[in-house]
């Protein structure tokens, strides 16, 4: 079994079972979510629900494909490294920095975010403040300890996951009980009137579709955790196998509940549907407490982020595509180095957010969108090369394998061309493709440049990687 070593030491596994299982569920929930999906209800309508089970197939099958890999070779670095080692060096390469690069983006306006929430309660502080100090807090945590990261990561989802349940379950009281409709139930009917269940056509929920993908971004930061799990063999496989029903019950239960309540063409136009939805159950302090909500979100995007990008950073160091002092761990076992220079980047970052054009800000977290698409088909790249490159005898030893392989991969693969054909297609998300390809170029012509190869062959590493 392979450990997450780096030359200078080694991370230490300290994440629970507990802390897996609860991370891979707030993975998948957002601050988007609280806030109303409004925008792709816009387009698709109730049908939105079609679009986020097809979506959550997808992922699913990313997810295994992930998990079947980081279960035979649990590494910090997760799919960098995977992609390294069986797409090549210049897979691995792109894949770390992008998806480093996609956190920055997110961390920056996820601690944004936490300061403009903050201003609910407290709008006489200045903003500046609370993003510093939910980015120290945050840092903070990540650089104590692995262990000290779980922990924080696994009350921030407990408090998303009751929120949603608590939002389910009042909500189906006023659909079947009329609470806070005095006694009279409301039912479904709002998912087929005001112009029917698909008052859009396909074409709106095809288009939607890229707004949706884009909802469960991060989810893959599960396979980042491996190298740290106390039992990868165990805790990998049952956050992957349970993806698409948390899918289905946060992301569709939530959206059910409220696409009955309300009518599809006035969500968004009144407010978060959860405030309404708690405000409705006679709940006075519902804006308050969506807020808090709403903030440890934030809170654990950031957490999140932060130490996925330090786990990236560390890797790309070992593998010759960062300076080499990025892959020292301090005596608690953490990528000091790595950790410190994103919290710096982080702060300029905020900083950036504050004094830049609001469209050139945007243009920059466009990439986001495309870099999760990279990663993602470099996941299903990778584990199709790991695949192939196994002996019948050691193909026969996996202890957690890809269900319908290799046909699930291929559709998966072949879903997410065609959700980049529709981002071409559509005025809105084109920008997306053009910066983020800029983005890509700049990567390269930036590998090439300095020549950044990695210091050991490919070979040597797959060989390494399969006599242990």
């Amino acid at each position: 079994m392979n450990t997450s070593t780096t030359p200078d030491g080694e991370l230490k596994r300290g994440l629970s079972e507990r802390h897996i299982r609860m991370m891979a569920i707030g993975a998948c929930i957002g601050v988007g979510l609280f806030l109303g999906s409004a925008k792709a209800i816009e387009m698709a309508g109730p049908a939105i629900l079609l679009a986020y089970v097809l979506c959550g197939m997808a992922i699913l099958v990313i997810m295994r494909a992930l998990g079947e890999m980081a279960v035979h070779t649990p590494v910090s670095g997760s799919f960098s490294r995977y992609a390294e080692d069986y797409l090549g060096p210049l897979a691995g390469y792109l894949t770390g920095w992008s998806y480093w690069f996609m956190w920055i983006i997110t961390c920056t306006t996820e601690i944004t975010a936490v300061a403009i929430y903050m201003g609910y309660w407290f709008p006489d502080i200045p903003r500046w403040i609370w993003a510093l100090a939910a980015l120290a807090s945050m840092g903070s945590v990540n650089l104590i300890a692995v262990k000290t990261f779980g922990e924080f990561e696994f009350w921030f989802s407990l408090i998303k996951v009751i929120s949603i349940i608590a939002m389910i379950i009042g909500g189906i009281g006023i659909i079947t009980m009329g609470l806070g409709n005095h006694g009279v139930a409301i039912g479904i009917s709002n998912l087929w009137e005001h112009g029917g269940f698909m008052p859009n056509g396909i074409t709106g929920v095809l288009m939607s579709m890229q707004m949706v993908l884009f909802a469960y971004l991060g989810v893959e930061m599960i396979g980042v955790t491996a190298g740290e799990a106390e039992n990868p063999e165990k805790t990998i496989p049952q956050a992957t196998n349970s993806v698409f029903w948390r899918v289905v019950i946060f992301y569709v239960g939530a959206l059910f509940v409220i696409l009955a309540i309300y009518p599809w063409n006035q969500i968004g136009t009144q407010g978060s549907p959860f405030v309404m939805t708690f405000e409705r159950l006679g709940i006075k302090t519902a804006a308050g407490i969506i807020n808090f909500v709403v903030i440890t979100a934030a809170l654990s995007s950031c957490n999140g982020g932060i130490f996925s990008t330090g786990r990236m950073l560390t890797m790309l160091s070992v593998n010759g595509h960062a300076p080499k002092y990025f892959s020292k761990i301090s005596k608690n076992g953490v990528p000091h180095l790595a950790l410190l220079s994103t919290m710096v980047i982080l702060l300029f970052g905020v900083f950036l957010n504050y004094l830049i054009p609001e469209n050139i800000f945007t243009l920059l977290t466009s990439i986001v969108t495309v870099c999760g698409i990279w990663a993602w088909v470099m996941i299903l790249l990778a584990q199709l090369k790991f695949r192939k490159s196994l002996t019948p005898e050691k193909n026969a030893l996996l202890k957690y394998r890809m269900k319908l392989w290799p046909i699930s991969s291929y559709l998966t693969l072949a879903f997410l061309t065609f959700i980049i054909i529709l981002m071409a297609y559509h005025e809105e998300s084109r920008i997306a493709l053009y910066v983020g390809g800029g983005f890509f170029s700049f990567l390269i012509a930036i590998y090439y440049l300095y020549g950044l190869t990695p210091p050991i062959p490919i070979s040597e590493n797959k060989s390494t990687k399969e006599n242990n």
